[in-house]
């Protein structure tokens, strides 16, 4: 199986992170300058993405290779965040690895499309999607049009760091979309109870839709939910100080001895 890309800063126990589409192990901002002032942060690029373009992998195989990067610290099982993207990947993570995560962290989650029509319609849009990036080949095109999504509509463009995102290749994104969109993802819903994880789910207060779907998440796994104001789909990266601050005291709460 092939190796994701692993980049590791700051110093403490470590924390997993699993970025967004069209991101980058690298595009976490301030909001991850906050969490390794007092951890470890092992920054992976998921398949399909940046030094990890030519793995190639659906949303349960991502999670197991996300594990298996994150078990180069010597540390198991690891705290776990995920945002949209990389919080499918976390869930599944999650839910078929248990043993291997000691908490899990979402931003931007959910469970998946329950519909069946409606997640065949979601499935057949990224196919259209990947179709064009490969026919056209124009990542930056591409990327403007992605950010133009009004779920991105409050987030900063230097938040949105461009050009870090044109380290990913086109042929790369477009298997991210075949293999681990939103359509692929069979829905969880059913089996988040059976979590055996503490849970922290965050969501921007301006992105209803994922403000439902995490606090959805957060009942059926007993875990804690907190909407952050001012913030719409990418609630660290818009919000990050405060985010941080979500993160960090809710870590601080459920810490149990090693």
């Amino acid at each position: 199986m092939a190796a994701l890309h692993v980049e590791l800063v700051g110093e403490g126990p470590p924390i997993v992170l699993a970025h967004g589409f069209t991101q980058t192990g690298r595009l976490w901002g301030p909001f991850a300058v906050a969490l390794a002032r007092h951890r470890q942060l092992v920054s992976v690029d998921l398949p399909g993405h940046a030094g990890s373009s030519t793995v190639e992998a659906d949303l349960p195989t991502a999670g197991e290779l996300v594990l298996d990067a994150a078990a180069r610290t010597g540390e198991v099982p690891v705290d776990l965040l995920g945002y949209s993207l990389g919080a499918r990947v976390a869930l599944h993570a999650a839910l078929d690895h248990p043993e291997r995560v000691r908490r899990l962290i979402l931003i931007g989650a959910t469970g998946g499309i329950e519909d069946d029509a409606a997640r065949a319609a979601r499935r057949a849009r990224d196919e259209e999607l990947a179709d064009e990036l490969e026919r056209d080949g124009d990542l930056d095109g591409f990327l403007e049009r992605w950010l133009a999504n009004p779920m991105f509509g409050t987030l900063r463009p230097d938040a949105a760091e461009i050009d870090e995102r044109r380290r990913n290749t086109a042929a790369g994104l477009a298997s991210s979309l075949r293999l681990a969109g939103t359509g692929t993802q069979q829905p969880l819903w059913d089996r988040l109870a059976t979590c055996r994880v503490p849970v922290l789910v965050l969501a921007g207060a301006n992105d209803p839709r994922f403000v439902v779907a995490g606090l959805r998440i957060a009942a059926l796994t007993g875990g804690v939910f907190s909407a952050v104001p001012g913030a719409a789909h990418a609630a660290h990266l818009e919000q990050p100080a405060l985010s941080a601050r979500f993160v960090a005291s809710w870590l601080s709460a459920t810490e149990t001895p090693r």
